[in-house]
């Protein structure tokens, strides 16, 4: 462990998990998310960045040479909180390390705008992507948290359709909203960031009520995956939400998918938000890269 995630690790138990055990409004989740996203991005150093208008609005991050690929990104935040500006700092580091271009969609938000319209806006966002003219096979389903989980459940909408994009990555993916998984309880104390009894409180901000839990598209653990993409999932071994990482490769293998597992003994959920901040973060980003670079290049091979 490095002496900065050492550090991190202690505020997250001192400040950042009783802030998230104690709030009462998404409101001020969303504002420590985009302080921190600031604080943590620099400069665009070569990077193009624009926003496309649109629902939903879409922050385009470009390296200098216009993008081998496009990567969609699905920001976290637990549906209530998060932007593209919150993840700059890694959309940032992905896009230098892959080469690739990076579209995230600033998705509608909780409790404003509750479940599935993240789902819709994540389709929106894909479609108009293919309407540009980018082709299913050149782009990459990503991103954090609940943005993985989108991410997750756009790719299990699309096979459903016979559509298959070049590959998929999810960091510390929540699958499943309701809170099955084992580690929800063993990794309760362990995990130095996330209070896993606030779950409920989140899901009453995030879904529409009455809405079913278990619907594939809220919770893509339950989905059926036809000829899913080959799938790269990272998670840290201490998170509440470990096993919806494992259960979720455990279903895309029975699907016949390729899937690679990177495990990390203690950081807290998402650490990859930090980009260059963190060695384990930097890790993290570039072994995604690596992977993105090699899927993309498989497809223009095709």
């Amino acid at each position: 462990m490095s002496l900065r995630l050492a550090v991190l690790n202690v505020g997250c138990r001192l400040v950042g998990k009783p802030r998230l055990r104690y709030v009462k409004r998404p409101g001020s989740q969303r504002k420590d998310f985009d302080l921190l996203g600031r604080a943590l991005s620099g400069r665009a150093n070569g990077l193009t960045e624009r926003v496309l208008a649109g629902v939903p609005p879409l922050t385009v991050t470009e390296p200098p040479e216009g993008g081998a690929g496009t990567i969609l990104y699905f920001h976290g935040g637990g549906f209530i909180a998060g932007s593209p500006l919150s993840h700059r700092a890694l959309i940032r580091s992905l896009v230098r390390r892959s080469g690739a271009r990076v579209v995230a969609p600033d998705y509608r938000l909780g409790p404003e705008h509750r479940l599935p319209a993240a789902q819709d806006d994540a389709r929106a966002a894909w479609d108009v992507l293919i309407a540009q003219g980018t082709r299913a096979g050149e782009m990459v389903l990503a991103g954090d948290s609940a943005g993985g989980g989108l991410a997750l459940s756009l790719m299990a909408e699309l096979g459903a359709e016979g559509v298959r994009p070049a590959a998929c990555v999810a960091f510390c993916p929540w699958t499943d909203l309701t809170g099955s998984g084992a580690s929800m309880v063993e990794n309760a104390k362990r995990d130095p960031l996330l209070p896993a009894e606030r779950l409920p409180d989140l899901i009453g901000f995030a879904v529409a009520e009455g809405a079913d839990l278990a619907d594939p598209r809220l919770s893509p653990l339950f989905a059926d995956f036809t000829a899913p993409a080959p799938t790269l999932i990272q998670h840290s071994q201490t998170e509440i939400v470990r096993d919806d990482a494992l259960r979720m490769a455990e279903v895309l293998q029975r699907a016949g998918g390729e899937v690679v597992v990177q495990a990390w003994p203690n950081p807290p959920h998402t650490w990859q938000i930090f980009g260059d901040a963190l060695p384990e973060s930097r890790d993290a980003i570039e072994k995604a890269a690596q992977f993105i670079k090699a899927r993309l290049s498989l497809a223009r091979s095709d």
